[in-house]
């Protein structure tokens, strides 16, 4: 709102100074230290309101034994990360950006339906949550609405269906007819193995803050027509608006951490795993870098196919054998590390660190092709 009054004030008045509101950085800067007040602000008010309401993560039997001494820690932290990213971004971003609107759209349906899922579990005390056909149907959705915006807007009608192809250079990868079914996978995927993610203290949100920093490098290059054209790189118009976005997540996400990281004050649940997930994969579909996920969002995809891979092992020999092994000791993989006895902090630290080497090696992509 505050974008469009100061634009107003600009065009009316032509005070000194106030062309700055013009600004991707400077707005961007304004949505992350707004983010991170309302974290702090929003923070024990909404942690004080949850241990009040006994809104407790319930820790599993079969998970690790050291989690044990986490019970009682509230979750639905998530609550926190959209309320301090929601209003930001509605007060420095151009809200009519069909860029911003899918990815609002995105975390604020996906938010729901976490906060379901998690209303369901923890206050309710139902074990499984939201049933899991009605979360898909949920992911499906909102993957169906981006889809097909991506498809038949004309913001998107050079590349509706192409995407870059990492590492090689005038190649473009396009998807045709199967582009909607793609971008319901994609969202689908990315908000699950954010989801996975989430297990360790700081551990998905930190992966997460470090992921966002490179997409903010990657929607401002792919929005400006200088540098996507040096990069040689697909163009999209408009793009460069999801910096404020993201900067209000980083934001929102720092603040967040604060109150996450070892020893967790509160949890975020699938009221933000959930939202925080698809928004990554809304973002990098419409920028047209969603070949790249696997390697940005290596973390996850890791995590995700660690969980696969051990159920299919399982099943398999079960069925061979008579009884069931894993490869994993549990998973996600998170979980494998500490059953080897690696203390939690040592974990997300190291997952931290591979996470910036893959930010690294997914930026380096544009110039090595």
């Amino acid at each position: 709102m505050f974008y469009y009054l100061f634009e107003y004030i600009n065009r009316a008045f032509n005070p000194p100074g106030f062309d700055i509101f013009r600004f991707l950085t400077f707005r961007s800067a304004l949505a992350a230290i707004t983010a991170l007040l309302f974290s702090f602000i929003l923070g024990p008010k909404i942690i004080g309101r949850l241990k009040e309401k006994q809104v407790d993560q319930p820790i599993r039997d079969e998970g690790p034994k050291t989690h044990k001494k986490k019970a009682g820690t509230p979750t639905m932290g998530g609550l926190i990360i959209l309320f301090s990213v929601i209003v930001p971004v509605l007060l420095w971003a151009d809200i009519k950006s069909v860029f911003i609107l899918l990815v609002l759209f995105a975390t604020i349906v996906l938010g729901i339906v976490g906060f379901l899922d998690d209303y369901l579990k923890v206050v309710k005390k139902l074990p499984t949550g939201l049933i899991a056909r009605y979360k898909l149907l949920g992911q499906i959705f909102v993957g169906l609405v981006v889809g097909a915006a991506v498809y038949f807007l004309p913001e998107f009608s050079q590349y509706n269906t192409q995407t870059t192809l990492p590492f090689f250079k005038n190649l473009n990868w396009d998807f045709g007819v199967l582009f909607i079914p793609w971008v319901v996978f994609i969202i689908t995927a990315t908000s699950n193995a954010v989801n996975l993610t989430d297990g360790l203290d700081g551990l998905a949100i930190g992966t997460v803050l470090i992921v966002m920093i490179a997409l903010a490098i990657i929607s401002y290059v792919t929005g400006n027509v200088i540098y996507s054209d040096y990069l040689n790189i697909i163009y999209m118009p408009g793009s460069g608006e999801l910096t404020v976005f993201i900067a209000a997540l980083i934001g929102a996400g720092l603040g967040f951490l604060w109150f996450n990281f070892y020893p967790a004050q509160v949890f975020m649940g699938d009221t933000g795993s959930l939202a925080l997930g698809g928004a990554f994969g809304v973002m990098m579909i419409v920028i047209k870098k969603d070949l790249l996920i696997p390697i940005l969002g290596g973390i996850f995809f890791i995590e995700t196919i660690s969980v696969i891979v051990q159920r299919l092992y399982f099943k398999y020999t079960k069925k061979r054998n008579g009884e069931g092994k894993r490869i994993f000791k549990m998973a996600p993989i998170h979980h494998h590390f500490e059953q080897l006895g690696w203390d939690e902090p040592k974990i997300v630290i190291r997952f931290y660190i591979v996470t910036i080497i893959l930010a690294i090696i997914s930026l380096t992509s544009f110039k090595i092709r």
